[in-house]
């Protein structure tokens, strides 16, 4: 195997996280996410690692394990077109 190609370790998703909108945020946010061919979860789930990268603690790459995130884009509903 090449070293250019990385392996992704899939995480197993087994919690869930409650948060309250207004039914009209809900709404527009479910219709944009239709129509950009993605999901509401895929895009909240992206939010949350992003930020999460953004205001991680600096750490020694050395010594940092980190584990890459690969999206099963195959269970998307709509093929998308460019």
């Amino acid at each position: 195997m090449s070293d250019a190609v990385k392996k992704v370790k899939r995480i197993k998703k087994d919690s869930q996280l409650l948060i309250r909108i207004s039914s009209a945020e809900r709404e527009q946010f479910l219709e944009l996410c239709e129509q950009l061919d993605t999901s509401a979860a895929r895009e909240i789930r992206r939010f949350i690692r992003g930020f999460m990268e953004k205001h991680a603690p600096s750490e020694d790459p050395a010594n940092k394990e980190s584990i890459h995130v690969e999206e099963d884009k195959s269970r998307s509903k709509k093929s998308r077109i460019s």
